[in-house]
């Protein structure tokens, strides 16, 4: 990601969406944000289009959106602010700190759209569907709790497929063709341009249950023969 010119200007012009620490929130997301019927987080918004089209769409819900990269966050933030949706909240923090942004049970439900795949069986512990993260996400959701994942990439789609299962999530909505009979729900910017030259997306909704697997149950074992076959996805 290249960096945007006047980026702490840009930052401080939209500061009443972004949330500066919030570790100094967990526990009380629904107090200090009251009014809202359920709480939602997008991990790895990056510039936004997503997030604004679903909070709009949904303005019941307050929606957390979490990025890493500011650079990318600020083009997300700015166009929140600029279109006056207030059902949105950003957080420039990293995805392994999930536990000590929320307590058990406050979010309802995480989306992970078109997430890096880490080819390489070294680096699979990196991707957000990793057995590490998937318990993490675990904590932080309630029973019936959901992931919603899209992805282009099928050899990481199938991974991740192997990895909620095994980690004891119900699996719905599985599809590896999401738009065959015409648009199906909010795209991201990456989904508009892979659906627009013919590349399928893969998505499925991933519900926690009683069989979910999460912190307590220890650190899950370490991945080998992770490789993925193709980082790039079907087609590219």
């Amino acid at each position: 990601m290249r960096k945007r010119p006047n980026l702490k200007p840009r930052m401080e012009r939209c500061g009443k969406v972004l949330i500066p620490d919030p570790t100094a929130v967990k526990g009380r997301w629904k107090a200090e944000f009251p009014g809202y019927d359920e709480l939602r987080l997008e991990i790895g918004c990056g510039k936004g289009g997503f997030t604004a089209a679903l909070a709009a769409s949904e303005p019941e819900m307050l929606l957390l959106a979490l990025e890493k990269s500011p650079d990318a966050m600020i083009k997300g933030m700015e166009l929140v602010c600029s279109e006056g949706i207030g059902n949105v909240r950003f957080m420039d923090a990293d995805a392994l700190l999930l536990r000590d942004i929320f307590a058990p049970g406050e979010i309802g439900v995480i989306y992970i759209n078109f997430c890096d795949p880490w080819p390489k069986s070294r680096d699979a512990k990196h991707r957000l569907t990793a057995p590490g993260f998937l318990r993490s996400y675990a904590d932080i959701l309630p029973l019936g709790g959901e992931i919603r994942f899209k992805t282009d990439n099928r050899p990481l789609f199938d991974w991740s497929l192997d990895a909620l299962r095994s980690e004891g999530w119900e699996i719905r909505d599985l599809t590896n063709d999401l738009h065959k009979n015409g648009v199906c729900g909010i795209m991201t910017d990456y989904e508009r341009k892979f659906h627009g030259i013919g590349i399928p997306i893969n998505a499925l909704t991933a519900v926690k249950t009683q069989a979910t697997k999460c912190g307590s149950d220890g650190v899950p074992e370490r991945l080998r023969n992770a490789a993925l076959s193709d980082a790039r996805g079907a087609g590219l």
